[in-house]
């Protein structure tokens, strides 16, 4: 089963904090992606040298029932109040029924989401958020996308002329071996080093994710 890196997830109040953070930190917006139609939820989406940055934020269009990443948690909601941060990562698989079995961690129900016209399938447990964000859920693009997120319909994060990168993922968790031993299985240090980033597992009181981000090194004629 080959499992690589998706994308990385920035939790916000609103799409327009979002968007401002975003802006501030790398100098541009990331544009509007499209609503999540019955989980709840609407996001920005930015390019990166490989996979995608996603800003995602509650939708207000969208009323009742739970909301994906778990958006409608107040414990979630008052962080997010105080600035947007990572909330979590995707790794991408090409079949989510083989996943299950060889993930060393429940990856949770299976479900259908679209976006416009594209459609996929994610497989997360009930908050969507796999030990709070800590280890990443699985998601699988359809055959027609060639198994790859739509990185095409996407601008790159940042400005033209400084695009950016994910350089550092950090985890941190009160059990940090415990979620090195569950990593450590489908091998998500060199799924990250594959991917331009650097995978560390930390301890701490509680479980939250940390990304540095990076420039991009443009190839310049001499």
């Amino acid at each position: 089963m080959t499992f690589a890196f998706d994308h990385l997830i920035i939790g916000a109040a609103d799409l327009d904090q979002g968007a401002a953070w975003a802006e501030e930190t790398f100098g541009a917006a990331p544009p509007f992606g499209g609503e999540h139609l019955g989980l709840g939820t609407h996001n920005c989406l930015a390019r990166l040298p490989h996979g995608y940055l996603e800003v995602i934020a509650a939708d207000p269009a969208q009323q009742g029932g739970p909301r994906w990443m778990g958006l409608e948690n107040p414990g979630l909601q008052a962080l997010l109040a105080e600035r947007p941060r990572p909330i979590g990562w995707a790794l991408n698989v090409p079949n989510l029924e083989e996943a299950a079995r060889a993930a060393p961690w429940e990856i949770g129900l299976l479900l259908e989401a679209r976006r416009d016209d594209l459609t996929w399938r994610m497989a997360t447990p009930p908050n969507g958020r796999p030990a709070m964000g800590v280890l990443p859920f699985l998601i699988e693009w359809p055959e027609n996308l060639r198994r790859k997120p739509p990185l095409d319909r996407m601008r790159p994060l940042g400005t033209t002329t400084r695009p950016m990168a994910l350089g550092a993922l950090r985890l941190k968790h009160p059990v940090p071996e415990r979620i090195e031993a569950l990593l450590q299985p489908i091998d998500a240090a060199q799924i990250a080093a594959s991917a331009g980033f650097a995978l560390e597992v930390h301890s701490a009181e509680t479980p939250s994710i940390e990304a540095a981000f990076r420039p991009v090194r443009l190839n310049r004629a001499v």
